[in-house]
């Protein structure tokens, strides 16, 4: 959050050896590494999502049983009569440091973060801006973390801060102006043995759909941020066209909500338009810098907005909650499990053209689909998620699937089932047509879920595959971990095996890596299959002629090449909701110059692909 200091100190103290008392109390396994992998740099949860140990930052916010240990702690919180976020003790090893960096996504729009120190000593410290300062234990801090900031422990402690976000409300920004204007003589909140305090917790803090003025709010404070690099008019008119793409973008968003509001309709128009927009910026350049931190406008509308504003897992508004005065709910209508008759899955590496394969075989009415990629029909169960107890990636395999687990994801899968006019299916038997693309390094896994399952492989030449990934990076708007535990910042796509030796390397490297290890492993999965099972399809072949690869792959699932096939594949192939760029001949060129030298090591897997039957 954008502060009018650098720093503010706030008129608290409060008693750091009684903190350190609860803190020493509590289990040495109770500390992780800090999300982001940081070296030196640790962490114990207090307040997460639904009070787990987790380190996300969208959904129901409870306290840990760490912070229900600590009395103290919880007084500390409540004493500043908030709502809190995502809370936790941060530890900074001796001689360890927070590199420099800003905190850009959408999170920190509207959150502060506080700082109360309860180890450490006059060598620690924080810089933000041009400022530097040094928090004494038992202080109260929040600083400006849209600006650049970092700290560096230069002690042989390790340093211990209460690290707690919230969005404050009016007494506490009362207070902190009156903090940064003048020096306020500190109050003295000291342990009240046996006091009962509660302690607010965000219940609500991400949208189904951003509303048009939350989107409003977001884009207009960044484009009073935004300068160009370009000099003299050439900028000024880049800057034109910048605030244009902005404004049009959020009419447009306003439109759409005055149709949809946040309903399920609503949501494959959203994501088209949010893709447009990142489209538009991304063309305009790396020249637009935010003035105060010099990050890429690009990098911060994609995680801001492109990673935030449409979430359709979270439940939609307007729903009455039950209790006096209030009639409940409608009860859910009971949705029959159906039998899922030789399911057609479409695993494929990222950015390789499964979008635009999975929207023609779509129009069949004979496939039922979930609507769209089902992200949440795996990682909807935490057990599964990297940083689980033996997940540290994407990759399952069939042992990780129990009888309850495909039971309970059948079950869920029939909730969303649409045809292909969108219409919830109501069938004792369907043909399910399901892509999602981390779901390809989950074969045996889905193997196991579905044992009659038609698995069709589509795979693109490493050149325009890895360009399209490195472009999808660069875009900010395909992040799947935003807190991905031993990386820093955020990930986008499919998360490989073996991923943290890409720590620090370059994004061109890294696509070839997602690019290599998805197709080797799609295809060391498939070859374990009987050869009725597997079909492999080539993009450039599915370009040139559409309608004989969707024969092809109706004669290997065992589907007609019906009248809707036919009109799709009859003329050009209408652009997929997930492209970032329209289809171009030498696209990829762009980025020759990063791609080129990692092709040769690629030469085995594309060998592999095109021998690959």
């Amino acid at each position: 959050m954008k502060l009018e200091a650098p720093f503010i100190k706030l008129p608290f103290r409060f008693d750091a050896a009684r903190l350190r008392e609860e803190i020493a109390a509590l289990p040495a396994e109770a500390w992780v590494r800090h999300p982001n992998n940081l070296d030196g740099n640790s962490a114990l949860r207090l307040i997460t999502v639904g009070g787990g140990e987790n380190d996300d930052v969208a959904g129901p916010m409870a306290m840990t049983p760490h912070l229900k240990a600590s009395p103290y702690l919880q007084q500390v919180l409540a004493h500043f009569g908030v709502v809190w976020s995502r809370s936790r003790l941060m530890k900074l090893g001796a001689g360890a440091t927070v590199p420099a960096h800003t905190d850009i996504n959408y999170h920190w729009h509207h959150r502060v973060r506080l700082h109360i120190p309860i180890v450490t000593t006059p060598e620690v410290k924080f810089f933000c801006d041009d400022q530097v300062v040094n928090m004494a234990e038992g202080e109260a801090w929040i600083f400006d973390n849209w600006r650049v900031h970092k700290v560096e422990n230069n002690s042989a402690v390790d340093r211990i801060h209460l690290v707690a976000d919230t969005t404050g409300n009016s007494r506490f920004w009362e207070m902190a102006h009156a903090a940064a204007t003048r020096d306020l003589p500190p109050q003295t909140a000291p342990y009240q043995p046996g006091a009962r305090v509660g302690i607010a917790t965000e219940q609500h803090n991400v949208y189904r759909v951003m509303p048009p003025s939350e989107v409003d709010d977001l884009l207009r404070d960044l484009v009073e941020e935004t300068m160009s690099l370009k000099p003299g008019e050439a900028g000024r008119e880049e800057m034109d066209r910048y605030q244009r793409l902005l404004y049009g973008f959020r009419q447009d968003w306003r439109q759409l909500w005055s149709l949809f509001a946040d309903g399920d309709k609503g949501v494959p128009h959203y994501r088209k338009r949010l893709e447009m927009l990142l489209q538009q910026v991304q063309a305009l350049g790396d020249d637009l810098r935010v003035r105060t931190n010099q990050m890429p406008v690009l990098r911060v509308i994609g995680q801001r907005i492109g990673t935030y504003a449409v979430n359709p897992e979270v439940g939609a508004m307007g729903a009455p909650a039950s209790g006096a005065g209030v009639a409940a709910p409608a009860a859910r209508p009971v949705v029959r499990t159906p039998d899922y008759d030789r399911p057609v899955i479409i695993v494929a590496a990222p950015r390789s053209g499964s979008t635009a394969l999975f929207e023609t075989l779509a129009v069949t009415p004979q496939l039922h689909n979930p609507g769209g990629e089902a992200h949440w029909l795996v990682e909807g169960f935490r057990m599964f998620l990297p940083g689980a107890p033996g997940v540290d990636s994407n990759r399952l395999t069939a042992d990780r699937l129990t009888p309850e687990i495909a039971l309970a994801m059948k079950s869920r899968l029939a909730e969303k089932l649409v045809d292909a006019a969108g219409e919830r299916a109501d069938a004792d038997s369907v043909r399910l047509l399901e892509k999602t693309p981390k779901n390809a390094l989950r074969i045996p896994f889905f193997d196991a879920l579905f044992p009659d399952a038609r698995f069709v492989f589509l795979w693109r030449e490493p050149e325009e595959n890895i360009s399209s990934i490195i472009d999808a990076w660069r875009a900010g708007g395909w992040v799947t971990y935003p807190n991905l535990p031993g990386w820093d910042g955020p990930w986008s796509m499919l998360l490989p095996p073996g991923w943290q030796a890409l720590k620090g390397r370059p994004v061109p490297e890294i696509a070839a890596y997602q690019w290599a290890t998805t197709n080797q492993t799609i295809m060391d999965d498939l070859e374990a299959l009987p050869a009725e099972r597997r079909h492999v399809v080539r993009y450039s072949d599915f370009l040139a002629d559409p309608a004989a690869v969707i024969r092809g792959v109706c004669d290997f699932a065992g589907l007609e090449f019906d009248a809707a096939l036919a009109e799709r594949t009859g003329a050009a192939l209408p652009v997929s909701r997930h492209t970032l760029t329209p289809p171009e001949a030498g696209k990829w060129k762009k980025n020759a110059a990063e791609i080129e030298p990692l092709v040769p090591g690629l030469a085995p897997v594309l060998e592999r692909l095109r021998a690959f039957r």
